[in-house]
């Protein structure tokens, strides 16, 4: 289904360039929703339809990131296929919920979310911590019942998914962080197809935004990675912060 949206080219430039800076901000961090999902609110889409229509750039992102890491020699299909089917269930039952939360509802619950995120992103990361342990069978499976409560979450508003799938993948089972990351973007893939068809069936996904996110997010998912390498991911987070906390308080206040 095509939103009634009109396009204009400002605007898939605008989403184009927040596109850019979600996909630095998943490379670096996570959470890249929170500054595309607003955006497209405020272009005139309703809460179900950013909501759906923003899944068109994380499934094409984590297309991307799944490839890269197949070529660089990094896959374990089976253990991604199993914990994608434990997500799977979850996901098409919060999309089921996403669907309906609209209006001030939605506009009061991803502020809320922001800010929860907005403070996990200020908290300093352990990024040297890249050692796994061994995976012992009550790790797999408390993963396995851990990935439907994060499928749930992915499926009814996506952001700030990688604050989730991140500690069960790498607290919970042990993963070290490359897999974890390997791991994390096939799940989000998955499920997010089938959340996407929820969200097609129920309200109208702008295609041509989606695209114009998605286009962004390859960009930045690069940028990113040369910024984390030259220290520019201070000046990221900065920049984020700032604008986040305009976004925050515009959904809350009247």
């Amino acid at each position: 289904m095509q939103s009634i949206v009109d396009v204009e080219l400002w605007q898939l430039a605008l989403l184009t360039g927040a596109g850019i800076i979600a996909g630095a901000l998943n490379v670096i961090a996570g959470g890249g929703s929170l500054m595309t999902v607003p955006i497209m609110l405020f272009l005139g889409l309703s809460g179900p339809e950013a909501n759906g229509t923003n899944r068109i750039s994380i499934i094409a992102q984590n297309i991307v990131a799944v490839r890269t890491f197949f070529r660089r020699g990094f896959s374990e299909f089976r253990l991604s296929l199993t914990l994608s089917a434990a997500a799977i269930p979850g996901a098409i039952l919060g999309a089921m919920v996403g669907v309906q939360l609209d209006g001030e509802w939605f506009d009061r619950v991803l502020a809320i979310v922001m800010i929860g995120v907005l403070v996990l992103m200020q908290m300093p990361g352990k990024q040297h911590d890249t050692g796994g342990m061994p995976l012992t069978r009550k790790r797999l499976i408390l993963g396995h019942v851990l990935m439907f409560g994060a499928g749930c979450w992915g499926g009814f508003i996506q952001v700030g998914v990688g604050f989730i799938l991140m500690p069960i993948l790498h607290r919970v089972m042990g993963l070290d962080l490359v897999r974890t990351n390997m791991h994390k973007v096939f799940i989000a893939l998955t499920y997010n197809l089938f959340a996407i068809v929820v969200f097609a069936a129920a309200v109208s996904i702008h295609w041509q935004f989606g695209l114009a996110l998605a286009v962004g997010n390859s960009l930045g998912g690069y940028f990113g990675a040369r910024f984390s390498v030259q220290g520019g991911e201070v000046w990221i987070r900065r920049i984020v912060t700032v604008v986040l906390l305009i976004f925050i308080a515009k959904l809350l206040l009247p």
